[in-house]
């Protein structure tokens, strides 16, 4: 079943924890300090993948978990870093945070980091000096971040097929491209949008889509017409299939005023009529004057009649997609987003004997999260400032 929705729970790895480690050779009884440090967790990345369709896939993996980095280990040897997890995409896949579109994945192979792994934690190898020679601490690895968020996909298609159900989208689809939807003699066949091709003779391509039909009330969400009227957005034409057999221009009226309520420059997009069944009224009139109707084209998907010429002219009635290149500077940020880590007041500090919290301590919640995380157990010691508690 086609998807365009999905909801996915990121955690990227924690950083690995520092190495606390001293030189144990023969006859070096007093070794320094060589403990590594940690590696950084693997983060979890979305990447536009042309290949792909629909979002299906991540209805059965909801859950996605990068590596944790490796803990460091004595002769100064550092952890390995945790692996990326690269999560593919249909292109044209928007990543929503609380409601709000934080990435756009509009072209192949455009990336968003979702969660940023942990820093490993420093060895204490690092905190050697002179007036600290046998520093008996290492710092624990920093958690790595979590979130959930929604992905929404919007179909790129260079245009997209509307119209009441049943008028025969789906038959002209099937007739156009190469495409082969379920066509039916009753309406709403079309359950999920479906994509075709057009070839021309020269080897151009075009990308049809043929979405399910509208109905009165869909951009107000009758009949699911929120997201059907969502995979409009992208496409720079429409192809506007009416009933020939039926008053043509009602049709045309009742589809439009959806278009205009539903926003998002719908109503603004060019529009190819095609009256279809002039199999069953051969002289169907059109009486609509408006600038929006670049052609119009009496059809039947049944006969064949007018379909060649549609298919012809399709190239040169749909407008070249615009070409807009950013500058480089503008290109990661308009590609990639990568969220900002949050600012840590405090860093957690392996001991000989328990942990050392320094800094500005966070919330007992906060802290008790960490320590576990840091394989804390009870009885454990924990310094914070000058006072020391054992853990509960």
């Amino acid at each position: 079943m086609f998807s365009d929705r999905a909801t996915i729970h990121a955690e990227a790895g924690n950083g690995g924890d520092g190495g606390l480690s001293f030189r144990r050779e023969k006859f070096v009884p007093r070794g320094g300090p060589d403990g590594g440090d940690g590696g950084d967790g693997g983060d979890v990345v979305l990447v536009a993948d042309p290949a792909l369709r629909d979002l299906s896939a991540l209805q059965r993996r909801r859950w996605i978990a990068a590596e944790r980095g490796d803990n460091g280990r004595g002769a100064r040897k550092h952890g390995a870093n945790g692996a990326t997890v690269e999560v593919r995409v249909p292109v044209g896949t928007q990543v929503l945070d609380g409601g709000d579109v934080i990435a756009d994945l509009a072209h192949a192979g455009a990336r968003v980091v979702l969660v940023r792994g942990g820093r490993g934690g420093r060895g204490n190898a690092r905190f050697a000096s002179p007036t600290r020679q046998v520093p008996r601490f290492a710092e624990v690895g920093v958690p790595g971040d979590v979130r959930d968020v929604e992905l929404h996909l919007k179909l790129l298609a260079d245009a997209a097929l509307v119209g009441l159900p049943n008028a025969g989208k789906s038959s002209l689809l099937a007739r156009i491209s190469n495409a082969r939807p379920k066509v039916a003699d009753y309406p709403f066949t079309t359950l999920q949008p479906v994509l075709g091709t057009v070839e021309a003779p020269d080897g151009r391509q075009l990308v049809v889509a043929d979405v399910p039909g509208l109905i009165e009330g869909a951009s107000e969400g009758v009949g699911l017409g929120h997201e059907f009227l969502a995979h409009l957005e992208r496409a720079r034409t429409l192809i506007h299939v009416v009933d020939a057999s039926l008053p043509a221009h009602e049709q045309w009226a009742t589809i439009d005023a959806e278009l205009t309520a539903y926003g998002a420059g719908l109503a603004d997009l060019p529009q190819i009529v095609a009256l279809n069944k002039v199999d069953l009224e051969p002289d169907p009139r059109f009486d609509v004057d408006d600038e929006r109707v670049v052609a119009i084209f009496r059809i039947s998907c049944a006969t064949g009649e007018g379909i060649d010429e549609l298919r012809r002219r399709l190239f040169a009635l749909v407008p070249e997609p615009a070409v807009d290149v950013p500058d480089e500077d503008d290109l990661a940020d308009f590609l990639v987003y990568r969220p900002e880590p949050k600012a840590r007041t405090w860093r957690l500090f392996r001991t000989d004997s328990g942990f050392r919290i320094v800094g500005t301590p966070p919330g007992e919640e906060e802290l008790r999260r960490a320590l576990k995380a840091a394989g804390a157990r009870a009885g454990a010691d924990v310094e914070v400032g000058d006072e020391t508690f054992e853990l509960a």
